[in-house]
């Protein structure tokens, strides 16, 4: 079944996804969140993905406040200026007020099994842990969320599963701000850390160019496995 953009109905407004949904009719969903390149290819295709896997992904546009519809790539310097731009803009505050927004419209669509998680790379990795810290999804997982050490404060509100991959060669995270992340959150029945030796930020990005086929394989194949246990 292909995938198509929806309309959404947040707290302040409306905005649009792109909703993936699996060929059965049935199954649990997943809230894909968007790097800071908007619901692009690489995002549609992770939501595309899911959906071959008997998911509903949904991916929605959480730059809407400040520039609907942006699908750009991470190939040009332009594209990178207006990308770091744009998350400049951001606000991570109503942007989980969004994706809870996105999760409630997840459990009421027909066919979900009314189970929703999360899974968000870079900006959405960051989204991600947030997921876990202030909404009500079943189980949420994180690639190389950025500034997450500055928000460990939330680290005790999380009640459901979480998993973070971390890149240890990671541009945006250094080493000390790592640390702080397992420090915090290793003592933490619900989260689950998995670090990458000598991977680099965006080492899942297909086409990106720190994309390592190795290191994103093993670490998409313990997502799947984490949304097979929380999920089902």
């Amino acid at each position: 079944m292909a995938g198509h953009d929806i309309t959404i109905k947040g707290e302040d407004g409306e905005f649009s996804a792109y909703l993936a949904s699996p060929a059965s009719g049935r199954g649990p969903g997943v809230v894909v969140i968007q790097e800071i390149f908007g619901v692009n290819a690489v995002m549609r295709g992770v939501a595309d993905g899911l959906a071959a896997r008997g998911y509903f992904a949904l991916c929605p546009d959480l730059f809407w406040r400040i520039e609907p519809g942006v699908q750009i790539t991470d190939k040009t310097d332009a594209e990178w200026k207006q990308a770091f731009a744009l998350m400049g803009k951001f606000n991570a505050e109503t942007g989980v007020k969004d994706i809870q927004s996105t999760i409630t419209h997840l459990r009421h669509t027909n066919g979900c099994t009314g189970k929703v998680g999360a899974v968000g790379y870079c900006l959405g990795g960051l989204l991600a842990y947030l997921t876990a810290c202030r909404t009500d999804s079943d189980a949420s997982v994180g690639y190389y969320g950025v500034n997450i050490h500055q928000m460990l404060s939330e680290a005790k509100n999380i009640k459901k599963p979480l998993m973070l991959h971390i890149a240890e060669k990671d541009q945006f995270v250094p080493p000390p701000a790592q640390k702080q992340i397992v420090d915090a959150l290793s003592a933490n029945s619900h989260v689950t850390i998995y670090t990458y030796p000598e991977m680099d930020h965006a080492f899942a990005r297909e086409g990106g160019a720190h994309y390592d086929k190795a290191c994103a394989e093993l670490a998409n194949g313990r997502t799947q496995t984490f949304f097979r246990q929380h999920l089902s």
